[in-house]
């Protein structure tokens, strides 16, 4: 709650002991008490400091407005430049990075050496991203590995494929999670075996796999793991292992922020080359080049494998189904609806989702769009793709004959959010997110026949002494 309190250098100081807390929503709520209070210079103190909230909360479209508002009075706010600067940076977009960066660094007169620093990285991924483009393949796949030539030491001990792939079980499977957890890695050759054939798996599927529920089977939707493997061997514990009495949808963003990407996606992928019809997988808006680049997914399989292994991941990622239907009921996405009425199932189903995420379009929508309390349409507060209301949310669920949309995309404080009358569902099974954010995770289980909605909360585990994002480039640990 916020204090009875009008004072705005009071209320601002109360928004910096939640900023350090890690407490960033609250702050949000009380440097926003404080710009309503405020005037002139100390005005636009706190809208800096609520756009380095925002981007804490990963609300870059926020951020950016809160710059931009601040530059309405003063074109010389540093503070400004850099905030937008970031924004655009954690979304990719290295072009409007560069061009907010160099405003900062013209303002400094070249002698900010953390300004500075920032262009050489944006400077250095604009050449990569070119470099990528100049040798990239016709078909957006990888360059070939050949297994015959990965050579496995005689010191190995975890598992092994010797002969054909249907060597992976369950049994393989759980000699797997223990390697993991042992933090041991799977040998580069039985990986590569692995992302091979689930890339064959996940490219024969629709764009959204149409999925009936048997009737009094318990199918379990989980939400973002975020490279957290031991809350994914806990969510297993809890639940039980995938199997055909159990089986799961992950919903996109395996990867990223957590430092044990690698181990959580090759669990996830052993799973659905196990048997297909036990683990079920959607892309997230993390599935893709940009984020692994700036959240650590890149450098993490660099370290633990090599290029070839990443590019091969990318290609894997490519072929992720978009979204899942249940038992012609519930619609299954990463992010949320779409920037125009009249979207249906059948024109999502002719998409051509075997490429690399889009800035616009109804794909970019399925990855990055929010669900808002007000009706209609509004700017996202990621800075892509839009929020949407609970006009919208029932309107395209009447149309398309379903009754709920279940997604995921935003951390919440209980693991899970149910808005819109009921309709829109947020499910993140993420707990204490990236080390900090202190919220439980959850997912759904849905019973066949009557499809209704079971929660179940969870808490972290403990887990090895590597901090979130120890693989990553820097570029989301500056601001």
């Amino acid at each position: 709650m916020i204090p009875n309190s009008h004072d705005p250098e009071k209320l601002k100081e109360l928004g910096n002991e939640q900023f350090k807390l890690s407490n960033f929503q609250k702050a949000i709520e009380f440097y926003t008490s404080a710009i309503e209070n405020a005037n002139g210079n100390q005005r636009l103190v706190c809208l800096s400091n609520r756009a380095f909230a925002h981007i804490k909360m990963e609300n870059y479209g926020l951020a950016i407005i809160d710059a931009d508002e601040i530059l309405k009075d003063d074109s010389g706010f540093i503070k400004a430049y850099y905030r937008k600067g970031s924004a655009y940076l954690l979304l990719g977009k290295f072009d409007d990075a560069r061009r907010e960066f160099k405003r900062a660094d013209s303002l400094t007169q070249g002698k900010d050496a953390d300004i500075q620093a920032k262009l050489k990285q944006i400077k250095q991924a604009i050449y990569e991203r070119e470099f990528a483009k100049s040798i990239e393949r016709p078909d957006e796949s990888s360059e070939p590995i050949e297994i015959q030539d990965i050579i496995v030491e005689q010191g190995y001990d975890g598992p092994r494929i010797d002969n054909d792939i249907s060597e992976v079980t369950p049994e393989w499977c759980e000699k797997l999670m223990n390697h993991y957890k042992d933090q041991k890695k799977l040998h580069k050759k039985y990986a590569v075996m692995i992302l091979q054939k689930v890339g064959e798996i996940l490219k024969s599927q629709q764009n959204v796999v149409e999925y009936d529920v048997p009737k009094d089977l318990e199918f379990t939707v989980c939400g973002d793991t975020h490279g957290q493997f031991f809350d994914l061997l806990n969510i297993f514990k809890i639940n039980g292992n995938p199997s055909v009495q159990r089986p799961y949808l992950f919903n996109g963003d395996f990867v990223d922020r957590g430092s044990w990407s690698v181990e959580v996606i090759m669990t996830l992928f052993a799973w659905k080359v196990c048997n297909p019809d036990i683990m079920h997988l959607t892309r997230g808006n993390h599935e893709s080049r940009n984020m692994n680049k700036m959240y650590g997914f890149e450098g993490e399989v660099k370290h633990k494998y090599d290029d070839k292994v990443y590019e091969l991941f990318q290609t894997v990622f490519n072929y992720l189904p978009l979204a899942y239907t249940l038992s012609k009921q519930v619609m299954v996405v990463h992010g949320g609806l779409f920037s125009n009425d009249g979207v249906t199932i059948s024109e999502l189903q002719k998409l051509n989702r075997f490429r690399d995420i889009p800035e616009g379009g109804p794909m970019a929508d399925m990855l990055w769009s929010d669900p808002i309390k007000q009706n209609g349409r509004h700017p996202s507060k990621r800075g892509i793709s839009i929020s949407f209301g609970p006009d919208i949310a029932h309107k395209f669920l009447n149309e398309n004959g379903l009754s709920l949309l279940v997604r995921s995309h935003e951390m919440k404080d209980q693991g899970y959010e149910v808005e819109a009358d009921g309709r829109v569902i947020t499910i993140f099974s993420a707990p204490n997110y990236c080390d900090q954010m202190k919220n439980k995770g959850a997912f759904i289980i849905f019973r066949g026949g009557e499809m209704k909605p079971k929660f179940v909360q969870f808490d972290a585990v403990e887990h090895p002494k590597l901090p979130p994002m120890a693989y990553a480039r820097n570029y989301g640990m500056f601001m």
